[in-house]
């Protein structure tokens, strides 16, 4: 009894024991999880503090960065304006001179009108003394002949009717020569003031653009596995790729500088990403020409607001930009265009033709080579039918149609069109033809000159604008040279298409020999 006694007492205070440590432990645990805990919310407090001040950081950088391109932008629209206040200022000054051209104009009008008057004077003066003249002579004739006053006054009349017709014919033949002299004193002086005032610069497109790598090896991926990119972008985007061994190069290659130009972009986008595999070319080529196509507008609405001319359809502006990517004779289509427009504005002022209508008809006269279907014979009609179905001036479709004299010019304005298109072609470092076009248009001038009888020599000078003859003295004399000189002219004429003119210049020179022994 008293063992079991102990056993109980030592039992429970075992378990007392037993509670008091485990008491003690927990109070530990407890006071252990509490300084985790606040050292977790401490490290929470510095991370958010952390956190705040990263993002205080990013949203100052941010309103810095907004702040400069805000700056940028202003500079950009401040610049816009100065450049329109100095056009603004260059109108001014041109609207000046043309007052001043006026005034002189109407002076010498006047001056003429004055010498018209004083020429109209003598004309009836001269016609009074031949009717005093007749009045003698049919009383002369009456006193020495013995005729009747009525056979009397037919022969004088006869008489007086040649010697007037004689009269007028050489009195008109004088106004006649000297209207034709001031009308290309004038003409010449205003195609050569539009021509001063029109000075763009010219280059020449080649059919090549070239795209630098960031490195040699980028080459391997553009080629990609057994040539699988390098066919995809080939079939895509329509041109050549030339990858040779100069280093970090390529060469895009086609004769569509507009296909060319979205190749170019996509290739360009391509390398800056690095992920370069069919599916991804196609997808590029394909954006890339989307945003292209956006870009027309916008280009065709630069050139538009640069020449002056307003209310253009997006339709038709979407074409005037794709003019930016065609070339005739590596003279850029859509420079050319601009050029063109201002020469009629010019020539259209100086006329007193509508400034308006002669800028439009210049600067839409070869919309027909925006079409994908455009051919050199047929421009002109494709442009024209564009015009027709979006409603535009009649003027301005009949120059588009009639500015290569496929159709008769139904207006001045298409004269205008036809003068300033020669004129922007044909000035020197605008246009160029291979050599081969050349050489054998230089042949073809000299065998026409020398195949006509009495011709020694025949030599094409000044790049085709002169040819020279030399011809066999004694075969051909002084008025035969100067038929034989429009003879040749007009071979010329008939058998090759060339702008402007071709001077010919027949020689005969006459040498005389002696020996002395």
């Amino acid at each position: 009894m008293n063992g079991l006694l102990m056993l109980l007492i030592g039992f429970i205070a075992g378990g007392g024991l037993l509670f008091f440590y485990l008491k003690l432990t927990s109070d530990k645990s407890l006071l252990n999880a509490r300084e985790a805990a606040d050292k977790i919310l401490k490290d929470a407090e510095k991370e958010a503090e952390t956190l705040k001040k990263e993002t205080v950081i990013e949203a100052e950088e941010e309103a810095y960065q907004l702040k400069e391109k805000f700056e940028q932008d202003y500079e950009v629209q401040h610049q816009k304006l100065r450049d329109i206040e100095q056009r603004l200022d260059e109108r001014e000054l041109e609207v000046d001179r043309k007052a001043e051209y006026v005034e002189n104009k109407d002076s010498e009008v006047n001056t003429l009108e004055k010498e018209l008057i004083e020429k109209e004077q003598q004309i009836r003066d001269r016609s009074a003394e031949l009717k005093q003249a007749e009045a003698r002579q049919q009383q002369k004739l009456q006193e020495i002949a013995g005729l009747t006053q009525e056979e009397a006054r037919k022969i004088l009349l006869a008489d007086m009717e040649q010697d007037v017709a004689e009269e007028a014919q050489r009195i008109t033949q004088s106004i006649l020569e000297q209207s034709r002299l001031e009308a290309n004193r004038k003409a010449r002086e205003i195609v050569i003031q539009a021509i001063q005032q029109v000075s763009p610069e010219q280059s020449v497109e080649s059919t090549v653009s070239v795209v630098t790598l960031p490195a040699d090896d980028m080459k391997g991926r553009i080629i990609g596995r057994e040539g699988r990119n390098i066919r995809a972008f080939e079939m895509a985007s329509g041109v050549d790729v030339i990858i040779d061994d100069t280093p970090e190069i390529v060469v895009l290659s086609s004769y569509n500088s507009y296909r060319r130009e979205i190749a170019r972009l996509a290739l360009e986008k391509l390398i800056t990403d690095g992920r370069i595999h069919p599916a991804r070319i196609e997808e590029i080529i394909q954006k890339t020409g989307e945003e292209m196509q956006e870009s027309l507008q916008e280009i065709g609405e630069q050139a538009l607001l640069e020449v002056g001319v307003h209310g253009i359809i997006p339709e038709i502006a979407g074409h005037i930009g794709k003019l930016k990517y065609r070339t005739s004779y590596g003279q850029n289509v859509l420079n050319h265009s601009v050029e063109v427009a201002h020469l009629c504005g010019i020539m259209a002022a100086e006329l007193g033709l509508d400034v308006k209508v002669a800028k439009r008809a210049g600067m839409l006269h070869d919309i027909g080579k925006s079409l994908d279907t455009y051919s050199e014979a047929n421009h002109a009609s494709l442009g024209a039918d564009l015009l027709r179905k979006y409603n535009e001036n009649p003027q301005v479709v009949n120059a588009a149609e009639a500015h290569h004299n496929e159709r008769a010019a139904s207006s001045p304005i298409t004269l205008l069109v036809m003068a300033a298109d020669v004129i922007s072609g044909q000035r020197p470092g605008a246009r160029r033809e291979s050599l081969e076009t050349f050489i054998k248009r230089m042949e073809h001038l000299e065998e026409i000159a020398q195949n006509f009888n009495g011709v020694e020599k025949a030599y094409s000078i000044q790049a085709g604008r002169e040819v020279r003859v030399i011809v066999e003295t004694d075969q051909v004399d002084d008025a035969r040279a100067r038929e034989l000189a429009r003879d040749i002219a007009r071979e010329i004429q008939s058998k090759i298409e060339f702008p402007g003119q071709i001077k010919v210049t027949v020689i005969r020179e006459y040498r005389g020999y002696d020996y002395a022994t």
